[in-house]
């Protein structure tokens, strides 16, 4: 008899990197809904002299609580098994990828860290995001 409340019958292989891509995805919705408040707030928490390559730190701004809001709703999805929202958090996933990329100047050891955190997501939800109990 087994004292574990789980049941080893329904493990499902790469489960917990979907359940982390999922986390993963709800905390740089957090982070990034923060980041885009302070940069639209013109807030000197950013890099003063910072060049962008496209438009000015209060539109990244913008952009950056638009995709916050994307990735807090695809979260949800992927922690509620919604069909076919991993895809959703896959592209979200790459989108934001890329706006970090060009966001670099303003801040960039956080850019860093949510662009590498955005390629562990897009791993969970390719790999083991279709899996499913047989």
């Amino acid at each position: 008899m087994s004292t574990s409340s789980y049941d080893d019958d329904a493990y499902i292989p790469g489960e917990g990197w979907v359940l982390f891509a999922g986390t993963m995805l709800a905390l740089l919705g957090g982070m990034n809904l923060i980041y885009g408040i302070a940069a639209v707030s013109n807030s000197s928490f950013f890099v003063s002299d910072a060049r962008f390559v496209f438009s000015s730190l209060n539109t990244w701004g913008w952009v950056m609580i638009v995709i916050s809001l994307v990735q807090l709703v695809a979260a949800f999805g992927v922690w509620m098994r919604w069909k076919g929202i991993r895809w959703i958090g896959v592209a979200i996933g790459a989108v934001n990828a890329i706006v970090q990329m060009l966001a670099m100047p303003a801040y960039p050891f956080w850019a860093l860290c949510f662009f590498a955190l955005d390629i562990l997501v897009i791993y969970g939800l390719v790999v083991h995001g279709g899996r499913r109990a047989s």
